[in-house]
């Protein structure tokens, strides 16, 4: 396809802007695609890709659907997370014949929570060009929607799947004075809310981003303490990807967090770590749930310390 013959899109400001940058053979071109609705794609993606000598893609399959859609055609590389190291070399080896490279990930942007950083870093360590067509991104699209006003946000992706796992990363992640966006699949999506809940507590505010884009797109924002409530009114809000962000803690919070800290270091000097959590429960007001985990916490990183 070429975008000044096949593309309805060719006004002659459009295709100046497009085709006067160059794109240099032998370089390697990180690709954004649509997250969900297939109009959300650049003409710039859609010349860079037409003019690609090979496309390297998560899943060939997904690809060449949505490649058809826009009427291109091109050799597909399968570059997904179990061969990225593997594949880089064959890649690395083209690049270095002087082909151009597109690497695209099923929805979004490569390498964000999907195959191809590893790629990336093999081949800038080989001195391969590495140029960016950005686009869509599923985290960014929800926090511009979110209304939360935190400063800063921190991506923090996908939580791992099992309990005790989950449990710990929220935790390192409670005192942060910023947005926490994360992507959770659907059959994961009540435990992890729960999980969320016990951690942050029921006031913190939560952004649901439920199939981006898409004809069913849902975004709810609610307090944390109302969002098994939420999820469990509509079996639909069981389906589709989400994007979760987590209000960032606020400054009260952060000065509650640093005298729990105080208190619990005086007393675990002389206590056990479950009834230093009570104690400090007592003195502080504070959850005791909430300060027995921040005590496991402290004596892990008092260990590290010794």
């Amino acid at each position: 396809m070429s975008l000044t013959e096949s593309t309805p899109f060719t006004h002659p400001t459009l295709i100046e802007a497009v085709t006067r940058q160059q794109y240099p053979a032998g370089t390697f071109y990180v690709v954004a695609t649509p997250i969900g609705n297939i109009a959300d794609i650049s003409l710039r993606a859609l010349h860079l890709l037409s003019l690609a000598d090979a496309i390297a893609c998560e899943d060939t399959r997904n690809t060449a659907q949505l490649l058809s859609r826009y009427g291109i055609q091109k050799p597909l590389i399968a570059a997904h997370q179990h061969n990225e190291r593997e594949i880089a070399g064959k890649i690395l080896q083209r690049l270095q014949a002087g082909e151009r490279i597109a690497l695209v990930s099923d929805a979004g942007t490569p390498g964000v929570s999907d195959p191809g950083a590893k790629i990336v870093n093999e081949l800038k360590a080989a001195g391969i060009p590495v140029t960016p067509l950005p686009g869509a991104s599923a985290a960014v699209s929800a926090l511009s929607a979110s209304g939360l006003l935190d400063e800063h946000f921190y991506f923090a992706g996908f939580l791992p799947s099992k309990t005790g796992q989950r449990a710990t990363s929220l935790q390192q992640l409670e005192s942060m004075q910023a947005s926490l966006i994360f992507y959770e699949a659907p059959h994961r999506i009540e435990e992890s809310v729960l999980a969320m809940l016990e951690v942050f507590g029921g006031e913190r505010r939560i952004v649901f981003a439920r199939e981006l884009s898409k004809l069913f797109e849902e975004i709810h924002r609610c307090p944390l303490a109302q969002a098994p409530a939420w999820l469990a009114a509509d079996p639909h809000r069981l389906k589709g990807e989400y994007v979760l962000i987590i209000e960032g803690k606020a400054q009260a919070e952060q000065a509650d967090q640093l005298e729990a800290r105080r208190v619990l270091q005086i007393l675990l000097q002389e206590c056990p770590v479950k009834q230093a959590a009570s104690l400090a429960a007592q003195l502080t007001g504070q959850k005791k749930n909430a300060l027995y985990q921040l005590a496991l916490s402290m004596k892990s990183e008092a260990s590290e310390e010794e």
